[in-house]
């Protein structure tokens, strides 16, 4: 059966216009996406047409993405309020799922707006040993100035490189034409940084992080996902409030929505 979507736009407390898709019946559920993903470009579109016999299905874009607007100076606080406000745009409450850096930015919301009633994480791409290559600082400022000097396909390349990508596949990627979408929204990659960059040093989390978080948690990885990405997520399990650990065996970092989806909706129901 075919359901309809909505499009709306929902005003931000900085004045900031964000776009947003509403699907389905039930519950409210916003999707957060991860670096250079929006409506039309990644997995939040498959996602939602699968979860929306279920829930009432938010999707957006990122402030910078799509159609939303990009207010400056950026900062992940902005991030939080845009969040708010799609959650008082559905009813005040909602159940808030992210994936990667989209996942780092659902925590951080969740710590401060009582609205989300549970949480599911997939992949925050978090450091906490040595097994995997640090975020920096450094790389934050060279990120900025790449973007600053308007040079996208380098800013692109430096965060494909930096995520592990191959060499071989970052020189035949400007080729295909995912490309120009990619480097659309280049410029939003300092803000998928530094979203996570206080979690990327290779040291343990902090303790009490997320500790005003009283939803319940889901924390997800994949089972082919690299050494560095899966202890990142047990040691984010083990570090947040109300949450469980699960890894969805045969996944990797780009997770399929046929094995997503059913984890989600039995937590999200239970």
């Amino acid at each position: 059966m075919f359901t309809a979507i909505a499009q709306h736009t929902v005003t931000s407390k900085d004045g900031t216009t964000i776009a947003y898709s509403q699907i389905g019946q039930g519950p409210a559920l916003i999707l957060v996406d991860g670096a250079l993903c929006y409506r039309q470009f990644g997995p939040s579109q498959d996602l939602a047409a699968k979860l929306a016999p279920h829930f009432t299905v938010i999707t957006y874009d990122r402030r910078g993405r799509g159609e939303s607007g990009d207010t400056q100076p950026y900062a992940v606080e902005r991030e939080v309020e845009d969040l708010a406000a799609l959650i008082e745009a559905v009813g005040g409450t909602a159940y808030v799922a992210g994936q990667s850096s989209g996942a780092a930015l659902a925590m951080e919301a969740a710590n401060q707006l009582p609205g989300i009633t549970k949480l599911a994480l997939y992949e925050a791409p978090f450091v906490v040993d040595e097994t995997g290559k640090p975020v920096t600082q450094a790389f934050l400022a060279r990120l900025k100035e790449a973007v600053a000097q308007n040079q996208r396909s380098k800013a692109v390349k430096m965060f494909m490189k930096q995520v592990g990508t191959p060499g071989f596949m970052l020189a035949i990627m400007p080729l295909f034409p995912m490309w120009s979408k990619l480097t659309a929204v280049a410029h939003t990659l300092p803000y998928d940084i530094s979203i996570i960059v206080a979690y990327g040093s290779g040291k343990p989390l902090p303790p009490t992080l997320g500790s005003n978080i009283n939803a319940p948690i889901l924390v997800m990885d994949g089972g082919k996902s690299p050494t560095w990405m899966r202890h990142a997520m047990h040691a984010l399990a083990q570090t947040l409030p109300n949450a469980n650990y699960r890894t969805l065996e045969g996944q990797t970092h780009m997770v399929k929505a046929e094995a997503l989806v059913p984890v989600l909706i039995e937590f999200l129901t239970a």
